[in-house]
């Protein structure tokens, strides 16, 4: 059994008012063994980058590599930004050694809303991912149970829109279309995008996650 410890702490500004949410990075961002292009930060896997859509939005020209350089333009561009990232699982065990948040096993989650009464500035958080089990929305759903906290629907669009209360403020979460290529076919199943797809052949589901990420990075 691998024990999958999440390898970075939240990163969080005192004037930070998103949160991006997501569950675990790749087990090699765990274990040290990284790949050309990854970055030692959270969301550096290449091949899974949110970064990717990030930098498309901006054009920020980042660098996909190892370097210290490209943890600080990534970092720079969350400070800049009011972003924080502040995933939701802390460790998990899991049979097989890969990234299938449904293989995760004795999880367990960090206190999100421990987080959310010390940083009274944040008023949105971005799921990385839908409502499938083992999701961040899934998780959080769950976590607020214990402080009897229940999400209502503002929009039930994608990306899905809730609201709950926290202290006498009312916090937003938004439910992103995933950044992993496992999202694709779910992506070319919805009417909106097929209906972007007849209008335009060359549009691709590259394009219309950033044209759905765009309004809230």
């Amino acid at each position: 059994m691998f024990k999958h410890q999440h390898p970075y702490p939240p990163f969080i500004m005192e004037d930070t008012t998103k949160l991006i949410v997501g569950t675990l990075p790749p087990p090699r961002f765990s274990t040290g063994t990284l790949l050309e292009k990854d970055v030692d930060f959270c969301y550096g896997s290449y091949y899974n980058s949110l970064w990717l859509y990030i930098d498309t939005i901006h054009n920020l020209n980042l660098r996909y590599d190892n370097s210290e350089e490209a943890v600080e333009q990534r970092q720079q561009f969350l400070i800049d930004h009011k972003i924080g990232v502040c995933d939701i699982v802390e460790s998990c065990e899991r049979d097989k050694i890969d990234a299938s948040d449904l293989g995760m096993q004795n999880i367990k989650l960090r206190n999100l809303i421990g987080y959310l009464k010390q940083h009274p500035t944040i008023d949105t958080l971005l799921f990385t991912g839908g409502n499938s089990k083992n999701g961040p929305e899934y998780f959080f759903i769950k976590h607020i149970k214990d402080y009897n906290i229940k999400l209502e629907v503002v929009s039930n669009n994608i990306p899905r829109i809730h609201q709950f209360e926290l202290n006498s403020r009312t916090i937003k979460t938004v439910s992103l279309t995933s950044a992993s290529g496992s999202a694709n076919r779910a992506i070319g199943s919805m009417p909106l995008y097929q209906q972007l797809k007849n209008s335009n052949p060359n549009f691709t589901t590259f394009d219309f996650r950033v044209m759905q990420y765009r309004a809230f990075f």
